[in-house]
């Protein structure tokens, strides 16, 4: 069970998230995109995306810097590990609770506005879901485990096994021993990284980098000497 939970279902994960994007920029290009719903309501928009981009920003480079960086590097540039753990909590409820707010808002704004819940298709609502579940799992175990249970250093377990499976060189036994809150939220990050490609999350790789090279739309003002051009009679 361990090396299927914490080897087998990593890799088919990433497999999916991987070719799945390139199957869906060639076969969907065209419906690469987040689907805006900011026509048919903005003034709960305007409060719930912010509130979410920004705190989803801080959690993803939180996990970027707590599973990518080994503990021995912040060591050596002299942050101990009560001033990252003081950090990582702080920072990382604050960031959570933003998170956890924000999304709130957008859920309650597409299921009472009739338009945006109409435009709403079933992989918005398995999305919705698995990312609910994911953040609430990883707010419940910073909370839990780094406050009110004394504290967990997932960095001597958790963080070895995800550099592990890049490393192509997996060591399940480590996530076997984590407490569950962290392996439920790995879980459910793995199904989210599943189902990414076939949602509108495909966005969060894009930039619109195209704009800085397209060239400018050229405006001229209509000469009042020429006669205005338009439906003539055919002769």
């Amino acid at each position: 069970m361990s090396v299927l939970l914490w080897v087998v279902l990593p890799y088919v994960a990433l497999t999916v998230f991987v070719l799945g994007h390139v199957w869906r920029y060639r076969y969907d290009t065209f419906g690469w995109t987040t689907r805006s719903s900011q026509l048919y309501e903005s003034r709960l928009l305007r409060v719930g995306s912010p509130l979410f981009h920004f705190g989803i920003l801080v959690v993803a480079l939180g996990h970027v810097g707590g599973l990518v960086i080994p503990k021995s590097w912040t060591e050596a540039v002299g942050i101990s590990e009560g001033l990252y753990h003081l950090l990582a909590v702080v920072v990382g409820a604050i960031a959570g609770v933003a998170t956890v707010g924000g999304l709130a808002i957008l859920i309650y704004r597409r299921r009472t506005v009739g338009p945006v819940f109409t435009a709403t298709t079933r992989n918005d609502k398995l999305m919705y879901a698995v990312l609910a579940l994911t953040i609430a799992l990883g707010l419940a175990a910073t909370v839990l485990a780094n406050i009110t249970g004394g504290g967990y250093d997932y960095r001597t377990t958790v963080s070895p096994w995800f550099r592990s499976i890049f490393l192509f060189q997996p060591r399940p036994e480590l996530m076997a021993g984590a407490p569950l809150l962290f392996q439920l939220h790995a879980l459910s990050a793995l199904v989210l990284f599943g189902i990414w490609p076939f949602t509108r999350l495909v966005h969060m790789l894009t930039a619109p980098v195209g704009y800085l090279t397209r060239p400018y739309i050229v405006y001229r003002s209509r000469d009042e000497g020429r006669p205005r051009r338009g439906w003539e009679p055919s002769r």
